[in-house]
């Protein structure tokens, strides 16, 4: 591991099964701990895959309108599908970008009695008939990243004293991973920066494949601003609330916001989320005694409640951040929760 003034670490997965794999899991605690946000290189994703990616990215975002609302996420229950510009909030503030979001393939369950409404974010993905290329590259993506992250997931495992296949039990079949397809138009105005508000994800963890551009940022220690420069052939991985909670917050997950390019740029990205069945409950996992002794606990706050049951919390963060869908197709729920 090594890192720049200002930057982040930067590891390197392949060292998890090589000879130096004790020296490896201390790079990688440290990097999970200290900051919670780490680049990831010898992931084994082929140059040629990372660019047909990106290349089918900007296709999509070059449709004509007509062609991208075709899969607009308000035809979807499950969330999925096109988001145009403005209508997802982050902290009840517009984002600056558009985006397409994608899980995995499944029949939909819907509305059931005695049935959890998170299982109702179970459900197919749309995909537009303009552009066939891009649901065999999205898919082929998607399986390479839920890989690498998976496998790092075993590596935090070894590297927090558990057996390295401590967390495999909830990421069968029916784990509920997705990912999002993210266009960043330059910003409309010079002091417009919102590509996306500060935040943190949901899940267990995140990979994130970049342009050249940047723009994303993330809260180091002392509560300055970090710029995630994109370094060629890495991911750029960061710890979600599950983990947090699991450990009790002896891994934190931590504040990230995207700062919109400037005029006359445009910024593409790809991230992945690795999460659980959403049927998971979360428990306290038995850290080592020096471990549990840096453990500051589960972050209270009152406007983003961390939740051990993965679906409650990630149907909360799908309700709040698409209030339009949220109208559209959960409006029982929202009445539940006294949101309607």
């Amino acid at each position: 591991m090594h890192t720049e003034p200002a930057t982040l670490p930067v590891i390197d997965i392949s060292r998890f099964r090589g000879p130096d794999r004790g020296e490896f899991l201390d790079d990688l605690r440290h990097a999970a701990h200290e900051v919670g946000f780490f680049y990831v290189t010898g992931h084994g994703v082929s140059a040629q895959l990372r660019a047909r990616m990106l290349a089918v990215a900007k296709t999509f975002f070059a449709l004509p309108e007509p062609a991208r609302l075709e899969i607009e996420n308000l035809n979807s229950p499950q969330f999925r599908g096109y988001t145009r510009v403005g209508t997802e909030h982050t902290r009840g503030a517009p984002d600056w970008r558009e985006q397409i979001d994608i899980g995995p393939e499944r029949v939909a369950l819907g509305p059931a009695a005695g049935r959890p409404a998170y299982l109702r974010l179970i459900g197919p993905n749309l995909w537009p008939s303009a552009l066939p290329d891009l649901r065999p590259i999205v898919l082929l993506w998607q399986n390479e990243a839920l890989r690498v992250s998976r496998e790092v997931l075993r590596a935090l495992a070894a590297a927090l004293g558990q057996d390295e296949g401590y967390f495999d039990g909830w990421f069968d079949n029916e784990a509920a991973v997705s990912l999002k397809i993210v266009h960043y138009p330059p910003r409309p105005a010079a002091d417009a920066e919102q590509g996306v508000g500060a935040h943190k994800d949901y899940g267990y963890l995140a990979l994130l494949q970049q342009d050249e551009v940047g723009g994303l940022q993330v809260r180091g220690p002392d509560g300055a601003w970090i710029d995630a420069v994109p370094l060629p052939d890495a991911f750029v991985f960061n710890i979600g609330e599950m983990l947090e909670i699991a450990t009790q917050g002896y891994l934190k997950a931590t504040d990230h916001r995207v700062i919109s390019p400037a005029a006359g740029v445009d910024r593409y990205s790809i991230p992945f989320f690795l999460g659980p069945r959403l049927d998971a409950v979360v428990e306290p996992l038995a850290l080592p005694p020096e471990l549990a002794a840096q453990a500051l606990g589960v972050t209270q706050d009152p406007d983003n409640p961390l939740l051990e049951a993965f679906g409650e919390n990630a149907l909360t963060g799908w309700l709040r951040s698409h209030p339009r869908v949220a109208r559209r197709w959960w409006s029982d729920v929202l009445a539940a929760r006294g949101q309607g």
